[in-house]
């Protein structure tokens, strides 16, 4: 019986939410207990697979105390996909079809900046994520990911350039890095970048999601499946893992991994953290190491989109990464980024979390590398978040598949 109070509790949480006006969202109750029962999660799991350990998925529902507020100060963007602050406090932003956006904190944007290399758009390929140089302010540089027309097929590749002082154009577009072999399909290009606490680039590519190519994620010899480190030229890091195996390749920094959409850099430890997208059920939350193989897809919380098991249908395996959460249902995770500001003290160190098929952003506690809560933001607007970033005014700020920026900041 008091299972079943607490799930109605939740769902008139969840009506309640429903019921904010369209372009914000706003928590003002200040009495209400910020951890709130059961998970925000309450419908059934598509496999019975038990995780590996407690809170491992499914944890307890937390809620802001803060009253907060979502705005979305733009619609005029053309399918964004990676958001990125600038020092001056703008942002940069990538659209899929293959320009970048300049945009300000009032949503205001730039004429579309070109010069890039072309990209193939199709499917789940584009402009994908992006980063800038820690030096920016000085040497201008951009870091980029896109889906790159190869002989054989597409692959995920690596572009660095200028931008150009009026901010038009993108000059001396140069590819540093292409992750291979190419494979004639247009799924799972993973795509996320970001410098780590070395100054090496860390980037993430997919396995591109077919059978002939998903079982490369565990191999050592192709970048697909793979979290990668190198420098600003393209070469394998000083300083990477070692792989025994084989003719492996010297820039791999983890394996095992199926769509990698997500990358964020710890602000205390510096560790880095990636999320990916399971099957049906098992998107996965991982915090890296080095030389560390993550399991897809020898292991997997998840089954084949027809319902089928996925290979022996096993969840562990010594020698194999766990997640530090997953999800099932699925919420397909894309951009997420810590937050480390002090506006809303309670955010402090979160990870938040965009998702594309669940339509929100998702608030992660975390102690001790275990999620310890979680909550939904922005749930009401019905959006598939694409990225987040925070702005240097400590707001966070969300790109959407349907063109929209959000400012997520206390009322």
């Amino acid at each position: 019986m008091k299972n079943k109070l607490n799930l109605i509790t939740i769902a008139s949480f969840f009506l309640l939410a429903a019921a904010c006006s369209k372009g914000s969202i706003e928590e003002t109750d200040p009495e209400i207990d910020p951890v709130i029962g059961l998970g925000v999660e309450t419908n059934a799991p598509n496999t019975s697979y038990a995780p590996a350990f407690a809170g491992q998925t499914r944890m307890t529902a937390v809620r802001t105390s803060t009253a907060i507020q979502g705005t979305a100060i733009s619609t005029a963007l053309s399918a964004p996909w990676g958001i990125t602050t600038l020092p001056d406090g703008r942002f940069l932003i990538t659209q899929k079809a293959g320009t970048m956006r300049i945009a300000t904190t009032t949503g205001t944007l730039s004429a579309p900046i070109t010069g890039l290399p072309a990209v193939n758009a199709n499917g789940q390929g584009g402009l994908l994520g992006l980063c800038i140089d820690p030096q920016f302010s000085s040497n201008r540089m951009v870091y980029w990911v896109f889906s790159e027309n190869v002989a054989g097929g597409t692959q995920t590749s690596v572009a660095k350039g200028r931008l150009a002082q009026n901010e038009l154009i993108i000059e001396n577009a140069t590819i540093i890095y292409r992750a291979g072999p190419a494979y004639n399909g247009t799924l799972h290009y993973g795509g996320r970048i970001l410098f780590d606490k070395t100054g090496n680039l860390i980037v993430s590519a997919g396995e591109r999601s077919d059978l002939a190519t998903r079982p490369l994620a565990q191999s050592v010899t192709a970048g697909l499946g793979k979290v990668i480190r190198i420098n600003t030229n393209g070469q394998a890091a000083a300083g990477n893992p070692t792989f025994t195996t084989s003719g492996a390749l010297p820039e791999l920094y983890s394996m095992g991994h199926r769509n990698p959409q997500g990358l964020a850099l710890h602000p205390v430890t510096g560790d880095i953290w990636q999320s990916e997208h399971g099957p049906r059920g098992g998107d996965e939350l991982n915090r890296l190491q080095g030389g560390k193989n993550y399991g897809w897809p020898t292991i997997t919380y998840g089954i084949e989109y027809s319902g089928a098991a996925i290979g022996s249908a096993i969840q562990q395996q010594n020698g194999l990464e766990q997640p530090v959460y997953y999800w099932d249902p699925v919420i397909s995770p894309s951009g997420m980024t810590f937050y480390s500001g002090n506006r809303i003290p309670e955010w402090q160190n979160n990870l938040f979390m965009c998702s594309l098929s669940a339509t929100h952003i998702a608030r992660l506690v975390i102690t001790n590398n275990k999620v310890v809560g979680e909550e939904r933001l922005l749930a009401s607007e019905g959006q598939r978040f694409r990225d987040i970033t925070q702005g240097i005014d400590n707001a966070l700020y969300a790109v959407t598949d349907g063109g929209r920026l959000y400012r997520i900041d206390k009322q």
